[in-house]
């Protein structure tokens, strides 16, 4: 009671060194040497200045560290639908860039096997040949010869159209006929 008019000091003990703990300890511990007695005090001054400013952060913010981290995953969702978007069209619009540069590379090696065909047809005997070939033709005097093998023949495997048979009576009379089995 006696000590409360008096002003304390930085650590909550007396002015007057009477409640501090440096007063208690042994006279040989509270000698040190002069480097090792600045670094320990920078250090500690470094911590409560990093303490300091942590606290004083979340003070301007007034938000708790979980409300901190709350507002950064937002945050950080809302950047990644922001990029979605636009990162999706990138990537759809490069596979069809891809595709059409196919094409045209398939239409490229197309229009030169017609370019090719074009001078072939360009001789006179080709001309001839592939009118023998495809349409058959001979010249006057020449006697055609047909040799058909056994697979050739179209008879076997295409259908002969002809009139095919008409049910009898009306729709609903054949409907009922199925449905009733008889």
């Amino acid at each position: 009671m006696a000590d409360r008019g008096r002003a304390r000091s930085r650590r909550g003990g007396r002015a007057d060194g009477g409640g501090s703990t440096r007063a208690r300890r042994p006279a040989s511990a509270r000698r040190r040497t002069g480097a090792a007695t600045t670094e320990t005090t920078r250090s500690r001054l470094r911590r409560g200045l990093a303490a300091k400013r942590a606290s004083g952060a979340a003070k301007v913010l007034g938000m708790s560290t979980t409300r901190r981290a709350a507002v950064v995953a937002i945050v950080v969702c809302a950047l990644a639908f922001t990029v979605a978007v636009p990162l999706r069209t990138y990537l759809s619009q490069r596979s069809e860039v891809r595709e059409q540069e196919a094409q045209r590379a398939q239409l490229q090696q197309e229009v030169a096997q017609l370019r090719d065909r074009k001078n072939q047809l360009s001789d006179p005997a080709q001309i001839e040949a592939e009118a023998r070939r495809r349409l058959r033709y001979v010249k006057p005097g020449e006697a055609p010869y047909m040799v058909q093998l056994p697979e050739d023949k179209p008879g076997a495997a295409a259908a002969q159209p002809g009139p095919q048979e008409v049910p009898q009576g009306s729709w609903y009379d054949n409907l009922w006929a199925q449905v009733s089995g008889g």
